[in-house]
């Protein structure tokens, strides 16, 4: 019987939710509220799932060999941690009694922040199945 890992499946949500957000954060420089509006749904769905991503990949964590893979595994988890931090305080202050704001200047370095931390955290992720074999079959 094969086993199918959930952290591959689940971290795509919070990855795509994070990335158009901060795109839409920024396009709302030029096109307003119509573009800049998707940005906290966007925000709320992507760090509900990056928390299911994390559950997930915790449970995988006991499959991670001691070394350099483990360094990798702890870089990774360390850099999402940092992009859910950034993301969810860029959701809170954002919103005025549940209505989102017109994003601000802390608002798009937020964005900014959490997408490069984003970006480090998928290539240790992808570090880690693709030179580590971690989740692959073998």
């Amino acid at each position: 019987m094969s086993r199918h890992p959930l952290h591959p499946a689940v971290v795509h949500f919070p990855i795509a939710c994070w990335s158009l957000a901060t795109a839409a954060d920024f396009a709302g420089l030029w096109f307003g509220e119509a573009a800049w509006r998707w940005s906290a749904g966007l925000l709320a769905v992507g760090c509900v799932m990056a928390v299911a991503a994390m559950v997930a990949g915790l449970v995988e964590l006991a499959r991670v060999p001691d070394g350099e893979a483990m360094r990798d595994a702890y870089a990774h988890m360390g850099a999402m941690l940092v992009a859910l931090a950034l993301f969810g305080t860029r959701l809170v202050l954002g919103l005025d009694d549940f209505r989102p704001l017109a994003p601000d200047a802390v608002a798009l370095l937020l964005d900014a922040c959490g997408f490069a931390s984003l970006v480090v955290g998928g290539w240790l992720g992808a570090k880690l199945v693709y030179s580590h074999g971690i989740g692959q079959r073998r």
